[in-house]
């Protein structure tokens, strides 16, 4: 199990992006992002409500605070404006076989955001963040089979198919990196 200590969420950024902590005045452009049936479309399959996207929002300072990883939010450094998260988390998800313990990868992008290439360059450099602080260790994420999207940044940035499974009554498939 990976388990750094806990500390406040770094500032890292990229050639056209600052991942920083989420803040409250990020709040409804994540709610425009979590209600959009394109960006739900393969992570839930159905977009969410408000009361059901500040649940998920107050996730990331715990993971942070717990763990001492969680999930970045993505500003447009040309506008400043939100249009994503990314990052890790171990979500104990109830998933054969278990990932409990492991960091697991995971990205969303605004639609605004799309077909520019972000996702690549964000995870990329959240990847180099992760094989720093996990000091090598692998991890993993779940993609929708159908999402090839994000199976080609998953591919690009290392990640190989481990196998097929289920997730909530869905096909998934289980990725891994090794640093």
């Amino acid at each position: 199990m990976v388990s750094p200590k806990p500390a406040g969420v770094p500032v890292i950024e990229t050639a056209r992006t600052i991942l920083r902590a989420h803040r409250l005045d990020d709040f409804d452009a994540y709610v425009a992002m979590w209600a959009d049936p394109g960006v739900t479309r393969f992570i839930g399959g159905k977009p969410r409500t408000r009361e059901e996207s500040w649940m998920r929002f107050l996730r990331h300072a715990g993971l942070w605070s717990l763990l001492g990883y969680g999930f970045w939010a993505i500003e447009d450094k040309a506008t400043g404006r939100f249009i994503g998260e990314a990052g890790f988390h171990d979500l104990k998800r109830d998933i054969k076989p278990s990932i409990e313990g492991v960091p697991e990868a995971g990205w969303a992008l605004a639609p605004q955001a799309h077909g520019r290439g972000l996702a690549s360059e964000v995870v990329r450099r959240v990847l180099a963040w992760g094989d720093e602080t996990f000091q090598g260790a692998r991890t993993v994420c779940i993609i929708d089979p159908e999402n090839t999207a994000s199976l080609n940044v998953a591919a690009k940035c290392g990640y190989q198919e481990v196998l097929r499974t289920t997730y909530h009554d869905g096909a998934t498939i289980l990725l891994e990196r090794q640093a």
